[in-house]
C-alpha cells in the first residue's frame, strides 16, 4: 500500500485527511442534530399534541427558553473558554446535554410530561450548547493549519445545516411515532456519543502555551499574561465588525422567526403532519448546506454579497405568503437556506482572520449572543401573532423586515479610525477594499489579514 503523497491528500476532504478536526466535526453534527430535533419535534408536540389553545404563544415561548442561555451567559461563556482547556468544556458540555436529554427520556417513559418539564429540558440542552458552539469555532486553529481555515469554517458551518436536515426530518417524525420519550431518548443517544468522539481527539497546544498546559491560565505564556479586554472593548476596537453584527442581528429578527413560521403554517395553512413539517425544515436546511459548501466561491465584496443575499431571502420567505403549495414553499425555502449558508460562511470566515487571536474567545461568544439576542424576541412576538394573523401574513411580514436590514448592509460606510489592544493608533481593518474573491482563490479575509488585521 503506497503512502498518500501532500498534494494527494491536500485534494482529500479537510474531515478526511485531518482526522481531529473531523472528529470534533462530527461530534458538533451530533450535538447540534440533537438540539434541533428536540427544537423541531417539540414544537411540534406543542401544536400538534400537548397545547389545545394558545399554540402558538406556547411554541414561541419554548423556542424563546432555548436561545436564552447563548445571550444571557455570554460573559461567562467567554471566560470559560478562555480559562479551560478546549476539549474538556466540549466534552462536557456534550456530556452534560446527554445527561439532561436521558433524563428527560425516563420521565417521559414513566406516564405523561408535563409541558414545563419539556421546557426545563430545552434551558438545559440549550445552556450546554451555548458552551459548545462557541468553544469549537474557538478551536478552530488548535485542529488545523493555516491555510485550512476557510475550508474548516465551511465545514464548522455546515454542521447547522446538517444538523437543520437531519434534526428537521428526525423530530417531527419521531414525536408522531414515539412521543417525546422517543424524541429525548435520540438526542440522548446524539450527545453521548459526541462526547465520547471528543474524548479521543487531542487539540494542538496553543501558539505561546507549554507543552501539556490544560488551559492558557495555566500555560505561563504570552498569551497568559496579555491583558484581556472586555466585549465592549474588542467590539470597539472593531466598528466595521460591529455594523455587520447589528446588521445581522436586525435581520435575526425576521429569518430565525421561520422555525416558529414552519409549524404553524403547516398546522393552520397546508393541514400537514409531521411529514410536511420534516419536508419544509429539510429543504431549509438542505439550502443551508449548499450554501455552506459554495459560499467560499461566492464573488463579490462582504456588505454587496450580504446585502444582496437578504434581499434574495426577503424574497424566498414571502413566497409563502402568496402561494400555499408545498413544492413552491419547499423551493422558496431551500434558497433562503442557501443565503444563509453563504452569509455564515464570508462572515464567519473573515472573523476569523481578522480578530486577534485573544480576543476571540470573548468575540465568538458575544457574536453567538448578539446574533441569538433576537431569537427569543422573534420567537415570543411571532407565536403570539400566530395566534391572530394567518401563517401566510407572518411570512410577509418576515419578508419586509428584511429590507430596511439589507439596505443598511448595503450603505454601510467604511471602517472609522480605531486603536489597537496597546493603545496605539489603528485601523480597523476594512474588506471593502480588497477585489472580489475568485474560486479557487481564498475568500477575501486573507487579503484583509495580511494588509491591516492587529
Amino acid at each position: 500500500m503506497t503512502t498518500p503523497t501532500p498534494a494527494a491528500r491536500r485534494r482529500l476532504p479537510l474531515v478526511l485527511r485531518n482526522r481531529a478536526f473531523g472528529t470534533v466535526w462530527l461530534g458538533q453534527v451530533l450535538t447540534q442534530a440533537g438540539v434541533r430535533m428536540f427544537q423541531v419535534g417539540t414544537s411540534w408536540w406543542l401544536i400538534g399534541y400537548a397545547v389545545s389553545g394558545d399554540s402558538g404563544l406556547a411554541a414561541g415561548l419554548f423556542m424563546a427558553v432555548s436561545t436564552l442561555p447563548a445571550v444571557a451567559l455570554a460573559p461567562l461563556v467567554a471566560r470559560a473558554i478562555a480559562r479551560i482547556a478546549h476539549r474538556s468544556l466540549l466534552r462536557t458540555a456534550a456530556g452534560g446535554a446527554g445527561a439532561a436529554a436521558a433524563a428527560l427520556a425516563c420521565w417521559a417513559g414513566l406516564g405523561d410530561l408535563p409541558v414545563a418539564a419539556a421546557y426545563a429540558a430545552a434551558l438545559a440542552l440549550a445552556t450546554c450548547q451555548a458552551f459548545f458552539d462557541p468553544c469549537l469555532t474557538t478551536s478552530v486553529p488548535e485542529l488545523v493549519d493555516d491555510a485550512d481555515i476557510e475550508a474548516a469554517t465551511g465545514f464548522e458551518l455546515s454542521t447547522q445545516s446538517l444538523a437543520s436536515l437531519g434534526g428537521a426530518l428526525l423530530g417531527a417524525l419521531v414525536v408522531d411515532e414515539a412521543g417525546m420519550a422517543g424524541l429525548a431518548v435520540g438526542c440522548a443517544v446524539a450527545y453521548t456519543s459526541a462526547a465520547l468522539l471528543i474524548a479521543t481527539v487531542r487539540f494542538r497546544t496553543p501558539a505561546g502555551a507549554l507543552p501539556g498546559a490544560d488551559s492558557p491560565e495555566e500555560d505561563g505564556g504570552d498569551a497568559a499574561r496579555a491583558p484581556r479586554r472586555t466585549l465592549r472593548q474588542i467590539l470597539g476596537a472593531m466598528p466595521y465588525v460591529r455594523a455587520i453584527l447589528l446588521c445581522f442581528t436586525a435581520a435575526n429578527l425576521f429569518t430565525t422567526a421561520v422555525f416558529v413560521v414552519i409549524p404553524l403554517y403547516t398546522a393552520s395553512v397546508l393541514r400537514g403532519d409531521g411529514g410536511t413539517v420534516a419536508l419544509l425544515e429539510a429543504s431549509l436546511g438542505v439550502g443551508t448546506l449548499i450554501g455552506s459548501v459554495t459560499g467560499a466561491r461566492v464573488p463579490g465584496r462582504p456588505a454587496t454579497v450580504g446585502s444582496a443575499l437578504l434581499g434574495a431571502m426577503a424574497v424566498a420567505l414571502a413566497v409563502p405568503g402568496l402561494i400555499a403549495a408545498r413544492p413552491v414553499i419547499a423551493g422558496a425555502l431551500l434558497v433562503a437556506g442557501w443565503c444563509v449558508g453563504v452569509i455564515g460562511v464570508r462572515f464567519v470566515a473573515l472573523f476569523q482572520r481578522l480578530v486577534p487571536a485573544a480576543d476571540k474567545p470573548a468575540f465568538f461568544a458575544v457574536m453567538q449572543a448578539v446574533l441569538g439576542s433576537t431569537f427569543p424576541v422573534a420567537s415570543l412576538l411571532f407565536g403570539m401573532l400566530g395566534d391572530h394573523l394567518s401563517a401566510q401574513t407572518l411570512c410577509l411580514i418576515q419578508a419586509a423586515g428584511l429590507v430596511p436590514a439589507a439596505l443598511a448592509l448595503a450603505l454601510l460606510p467604511g471602517p472609522a479610525h480605531s486603536r489597537t489592544p496597546d493603545g496605539s493608533p489603528g485601523t480597523d481593518p476594512q474588506p471593502e477594499t480588497e477585489t472580489e474573491s475568485q474560486p479557487g482563490t481564498r475568500p477575501e479575509a486573507e487579503t484583509a489579514a495580511r494588509g491591516g488585521a492587529r
